[in-house]
């Protein structure tokens, strides 16, 4: 016979005495708990098994693909084929380099330009050098990787009705017309990560929300996986959907997070976004008078674009001795270093083909060593040239 189901009367309680032993025991048990989840707070990145790890034998480099705008004039036979070309701007690189971690460097992207319903399509095109060759990477949001879609004036007959043109590459829309809702932040980096066991990208604290891209990386030590050595920090500099700032959010949440894993500042530190912030103003080279020492690069073509308003962020790097540089992309026309403070302020090398100017492509790469630590930079070009190297950060030298 099938015994009744439980009811909620089916059985009786009876409290017991706590004794004052157990009770202590339960106190010291709350005040432990209490005190490590405020210690430290939920960090959303540094997964364990994805963990960086630098080598015995060689240096840890870094290779930042800055401004590829893949999907730029979709429609066209233009814009396909700047796609194609920075295809083999990448390509170079990665051959010549052989990096051991690849940085997006935001606007992946032209989404103004793609009447597409899923916009990750052509960023996945613009990672595929990247992951054919089996190299992790991470990516961080630009001004036009969500921006809305722009109608171009060409499309529109004399009666006022846009004749649509559809992207007509090859990239497989199934069973799907155009559409001009475009791809949030938010399904881009699912959709990457979903889709590629090889990202270390994030989805930031949905407290921090319209910025998505905030989260940090660990490179460990050599000598120990768990003991980190080097800490990679991205940052959502907006633009796009919504303003292009970084928040006082955005500054507070990095400032907790560097206290909570860094609380010495220790551990060396490294910073990406996209957007330059008005500290890059403030130090940019004279265009009449070219570059010179001590900022380090070779195109000084135009002004610095910076960030609508500054909340706070630049006034928390500098004061962290272990922050060491800040890069960007943003400006095509720039690929300068110089110092600001205690910290350098970088650009990177227009990567992409999309995008405004005609200098020459190459990549900004990064390099460095543990013991001792150093960070060293240079321009890698879509010739195999390679040029503007410099020193960043030296323990044998750096005074700060």
């Amino acid at each position: 016979m099938a015994r009744p189901p439980l009811s909620p009367t089916s059985v009786s309680f009876r409290p017991r005495l706590i004794s004052p032993i157990t009770r202590l025991l339960l106190f010291l048990l709350l005040i432990t708990l209490t005190f490590t989840s405020n210690c430290r707070p939920y960090d959303p990145s540094l997964p364990r098994e994805k963990t960086l790890l630098f080598s015995n034998e060689s240096a840890f480099k870094i290779a930042l693909f800055a401004d590829l705008h893949y999907g730029e004039n979709a429609w066209t036979d233009w814009g396909p084929a700047q796609d194609v070309n920075s295809d083999r701007v990448m390509a170079t690189v990665l051959d010549q380099e052989t990096p051991d971690f690849v940085i997006y460097l935001g606007d992946v992207i032209t989404a103004n330009n793609l009447p597409i319903p899923n916009a990750s399509l052509y960023w996945g095109r613009a990672i595929s050098p990247t992951r054919s060759r089996g190299i992790p990477w991470a990516t961080v949001f630009g001004n036009h990787d969500d921006a809305q879609f722009e109608w171009p004036s060409e499309w529109f007959s004399a009666t006022g009705i846009p004749q649509v043109q559809c992207p007509h590459e090859n990239i497989s829309i199934s069973g799907e017309e155009c559409t001009f809702r475009g791809t949030t932040r938010v399904e881009l980096m699912e959709e990457e990560i979903n889709s590629n066991v090889l990202s270390y990208s994030m989805n930031g604290p949905r407290e921090l929300w319209p910025s998505v891209s905030n989260y940090v990386l660990q490179i460990s030590s050599s000598k120990n996986p768990d003991s980190p050595a080097v800490f990679l920090y991205f940052l959502d500099s907006g633009g796009g959907s919504y303003p292009e700032v970084i928040s006082s959010a955005q500054a507070k949440w990095f400032q907790k997070q560097s206290q909570a894993i860094n609380p010495d500042a220790r551990i060396h530190e490294i910073i990406f976004w996209h957007i330059p912030s008005r500290a890059y103003k403030k130090i940019a080279p004279m265009r009449t008078f070219g570059l010179r020492k001590p900022c380090v690069g070779s195109i000084n073509k135009e002004r610095v674009a910076s960030q609508e308003d500054e909340w706070g962020i630049m006034d928390i790097l500098v004061d962290r001795p272990s922050v060491k540089a800040v890069f960007v992309g943003h400006n095509h026309g720039l690929d300068w270093c110089c110092p600001y403070k205690n910290l350098w302020l970088c650009f990177a090398r227009h990567t992409g083909y999309g995008g405004y100017g005609d200098w020459p492509r190459g990549a900004r790469i990064i390099q460095m060593t543990e013991q001792p630590f150093t960070l060293r930079s240079w321009i890698r070009m879509e010739d195999g040239s390679e040029h503007s190297e410099v020193i960043l950060s030296s323990e044998s030298t750096c005074s700060c």
